[in-house]
């Protein structure tokens, strides 16, 4: 098994890949290239030597439910692998999907709640897209695509 330091040191080999640290000590790394809405190549990096790789255009890799495959046991040639074919069919467009019309544009305010009944606010102000816990700011995004999937990943569905 790689440690987290000799994980990290794959991903920062694809300069494509931008770090984002994330709670606990984990890191994410991001390919804004990406022609999806998903754009996490690498979710939850944790120092416990844990981690996930996102496969879910892909038919070779055995995924769970949101295209994750957990990486802790790969060694390094099979997490390089992993992680150029990742990288790669976030670059390519099925012929089908390049001919399908664009998501309508997302509300400016949403609310957002989970299983708990907390509730979030997804707000659209000065050109970022924020998360409010009540008055306090939880969170910061460029663009809604990488809001909504932190909320979905921290057990978030829109508010009907």
């Amino acid at each position: 098994m790689l440690t987290f330091e000799q994980k990290l040191a794959v991903f920062e080999s694809f300069p494509e890949l931008e770090r984002r640290n994330v709670s606990l000590g984990r890191v994410n790394f991001h390919y804004e290239n990406s022609l999806y809405d998903k754009k996490t190549v690498a979710y939850h990096l944790h120092p416990n030597g844990n981690g996930f790789v996102y496969a879910g255009l892909m038919d070779e890799y055995k995924t769970d439910a949101k295209g994750l495959v957990n990486i802790r046991d790969f060694s390094e040639d099979e997490l390089r692998k992993l992680v150029e074919a990742s990288i790669r069919s976030l670059s390519q467009r099925a012929p089908e999907e390049a001919a399908a019309p664009k998501k309508r544009k997302p509300a400016k305010e949403q609310r957002w709640h989970n299983n708990d009944g907390q509730t979030l606010l997804l707000k659209y102000e000065d050109e970022l897209w924020y998360i409010y816990i009540g008055l306090n700011l939880e969170a910061a995004f460029e663009t809604f695509e990488e809001a909504e999937e932190y909320l979905r990943e921290e057990g978030f569905t829109p508010t009907a």
